[in-house]
């Protein structure tokens, strides 16, 4: 299938590793021009490497903040100055440390909001000019299944990737007119960096083994199994596709059946 992505110019966020590694490889195997920004440069020259060694493709990096406006700004500067515009922004970030209501203190929802809906909000106001301009544009945060369903010992993501749909949902009805989609996705448990981490703090707090921790993890998941990467960069391929120019304002869940509600 002709995704329609041949010399598109996407912006992947904090795309070193984990889902911003995956969507980056799948963009570029697509023939998109792929900029990923992170803040370990030792983990951007890996996947730099990676990726060009799966598909010949040369990326440009920048080391960068993504909490940061100005390396925002920096870092699209230097796509403009490459590539000429910019057509596919990946919002992504890291999630918060893990915790509940009693394990976290009021600025660490600050953190938070900055990690998560602040870097979305950089990005977005970064680029729209270009794909306002250019009248194609497409925008996809990376969320959580959080906004659907609240996690236990996540509160911190729980608060602020909820800001992160209200704003997409809020941009996305102001864009349509100028052909920019702008949507979110929301994966359930994926095998990740992070995932590794948030059982090896279960096996802590519980006293538990990392195995027992993974069983119970994925007890609530109709498909009894974590999701893959390859998955879900596969799904945010399609929404950064022409297949999918009638899809704006939508959170599609990436999670084997997990959330529960309609």
């Amino acid at each position: 299938m002709d995704f329609g992505l041949k010399d598109r110019v996407a912006f992947v966020m904090a795309g070193s590793k984990g889902l911003g590694k995956a969507v980056a490889l799948e963009l570029a195997k697509e023939g998109a021009n792929v900029a990923i920004i992170s803040r370990n440069e030792e983990n951007l020259k890996k996947a730099v490497d990676e990726i060009k060694s799966a598909t010949g493709k040369e990326v440009l990096t920048i080391v960068g903040d993504v909490t940061r406006k100005e390396d925002i700004e920096r870092a699209v500067k230097e796509m403009v100055e490459r590539f000429g515009t910019i057509h596919i922004l990946f919002a992504n970030a890291g999630g918060p440390p893990a915790g509940g209501f009693f394990d976290v203190k009021p600025e660490d929802y600050l953190k938070a909001v900055e990690l998560n809906l602040m870097s979305t909000i950089y990005a977005v106001y970064a680029v729209k000019d270009y794909m306002i301009n250019q009248k194609w544009g497409r925008i996809i945060a990376s969320t959580s299944i959080s906004v659907k369903q609240p996690l236990d010992n996540l509160i911190l993501s729980n608060v602020s990737r909820m800001g992160v749909i209200s704003f997409i949902k809020s941009i996305s009805n102001a864009l349509a007119p100028f052909g920019i989609t702008a949507n979110a996705v929301a994966p359930g448990y994926t095998m990740t960096e992070r995932i590794e981490n948030l059982l090896k703090a279960r096996v802590e707090k519980e006293g538990i083994t990392f195995e027992e921790a993974q069983k119970s993890m994925i007890a609530d998941i109709p498909m009894k199994r974590l999701g893959t990467v390859e998955e879900f960069a596969s799904t945010v391929l399609f929404l950064a596709s022409e297949k999918a120019s009638y899809i704006t304002g939508v959170v599609l869940p990436i999670d084997g059946g997990f959330i529960k509600g309609l």
